[in-house]
Formats: C-alpha cells, sequence, structure tokens
C-alpha cells in the first residue's frame, strides 16, 4: 500500500460508516425505535393477561385501550412524535370494537392480523409493480423522495430486496396465526401473537439495514432543490446588477 492509497482506503471507510449510521437513523426514525415497539406490545400483552387471569372480555378490552391512550398521552405531554402512538390506539380500538361486536374475545386480534397480511400482500406487489413499499416509506425519511426509481438503480434494487424480506416475513407470520385464529383459544392465540411481535420486526429492519447500508447513498433532492433555487437567485441578481451597469452606461 503506498502513501496515496491509504487516504483514498481511509475515506472510503469513513463514508461508508457514515452511510449505515445514516441507514441506521433513518430506520429507527421510520419504525419507531425501542419504544415504538413498547407501544406496539403493551396493549395486546394486557388484554392477553389480563383474558387469562379472568376471562372477562370487557375488562381486558377496556385495559388494553386505555393503556393505548396513556401512551399517547405521555408523547403528547412529552412534545414527541404521536404517530406510531397513534397507530396503537386505532388498531387497538378496532379490535375492541371488532371483539365487543361479535362477542368473540378472539376477534380483538382479527383487525390487526387482517392489517398485517394486508401489509405483506402490499409489500410484495408494490414490488413486483416496480415501486417497492419499503422505498415509499423510507424515500422521505433519507430526503431522496422518489429519486431511486430512475437516478438510484442499486438503491432501487436494495428497496426491492428488502420489500420482499418485509413481504415474506409477515406471509410466514399470517400463516402461523391464521391457522391459531381458528382452532386455539384466545389465550393462546394472544400469547402466540405477541411472542411473534418483535423477533420478526426486528428480522425485517435488520435485512432492510444490511440491504441498504450496501446500497448506493441516497440523493438528498432537498438539498438539490436548495441549490437550484439559490443559483436561480443569483442568476436574477447578476441579470439584475447587470441592467442596472447598463442603464447607468448608458
Amino acid at each position: 500500500m503506498t502513501s496515496l492509497d491509504k487516504p483514498t482506503e481511509d475515506t472510503e471507510k469513513t463514508q461508508s460508516d457514515d452511510a449505515r449510521a445514516v441507514t441506521e437513523a433513518a430506520l429507527f426514525e421510520a419504525f419507531g425505535g425501542v419504544r415504538g415497539m413498547v407501544e406496539t406490545v403493551l396493549p395486546g400483552l394486557l388484554f392477553v393477561a389480563i383474558f387469562t387471569v379472568n376471562k372477562d372480555l370487557h375488562i381486558s378490552a377496556i385495559a388494553a385501550l386505555a393503556v393505548s391512550l396513556v401512551l399517547v398521552v405521555v408523547r403528547l405531554v412529552r412534545k414527541d412524535t404521536v404517530k406510531h402512538a397513534f397507530s396503537g390506539v386505532f388498531g387497538v380500538a378496532f379490535g375492541v370494537l371488532f371483539a365487543m361486536f361479535t362477542g368473540n374475545a378472539k376477534d380483538f386480534y382479527l383487525p390487526g392480523m387482517l392489517y398485517t397480511l394486508g401489509l405483506a400482500l402490499a409489500y410484495i406487489i408494490t414490488t413486483l409493480a416496480g415501486v417497492p413499499l419499503i422505498g415509499l416509506i423510507l424515500g422521505p425519511v433519507f430526503k431522496e423522495n422518489l429519486s431511486w426509481r430512475t437516478r438510484n438503480p442499486g438503491r432501487k434494487k436494495a428497496y426491492a430486496k428488502a420489500s420482499w424480506a418485509w413481504g415474506l416475513i409477515l406471509l410466514a407470520k399470517c400463516a402461523i396465526l391464521f391457522p391459531l385464529y381458528w382452532w386455539a383459544n384466545t389465550a393462546q392465540l394472544g400469547w402466540v401473537l405477541v411472542a411473534l411481535k418483535i423477533p420478526p420486526f426486528l428480522l425485517a429492519v435488520w435485512l432492510t439495514w444490511v440491504f441498504l447500508a450496501k446500497a448506493p447513498a441516497p440523493i438528498d433532492v432537498f438539498a438539490e432543490m436548495e441549490a437550484e433555487e439559490k443559483a436561480a437567485e443569483e442568476k436574477k441578481a447578476a441579470a439584475a446588477e447587470a441592467a442596472g451597469r447598463h442603464r447607468r452606461q448608458g
């Protein structure tokens, strides 16, 4: 290795480390991190724990909904982003309404299971259509919007791989849960569902990180627009200055 080679390799390593750090931060923001996972798991865990003890659908459902609302209030008080907590509230609310309407405690889980199935199909269908869903989700987070579709083929390929991973993992989860919905009792289904909340999610996030960490860097379209606006303003100012000089000379 020559003295000229080493700085280049060091620079490439630094850029690679920076890209990984940016990817980690973006995934953390997009999927809510540890706190988002807790907010996702806690209502369902409380529901199945209470129902396992007393078999009371109403108390279990009210407790799950109450803890979801508390999580939202805590975020509002702390002025944190509430999108993950709000999505949890809506999910629990639909589950509560479903279960109360049918009188079947297992139906508390059915809306979430149907959502998981729909999301799995969305990942697969959008990838087959050439617009992988994970790219639509993460594009704004990386400030690249849809530039990856036409200007960054390596990144589009990484998004396609990640979307396939999400779709297949969620389908595998559904393949476990839907038979249990028919064959298992409420407590059994609930505990399996709680157990399957985090591991598949972490696997999908990890695979997404692996694919994107090896992909080309995102194109910051916001920075490009700002640069274009600045260049246009400078051009306009230069034209005005030139016109002013022409008038003075005339």
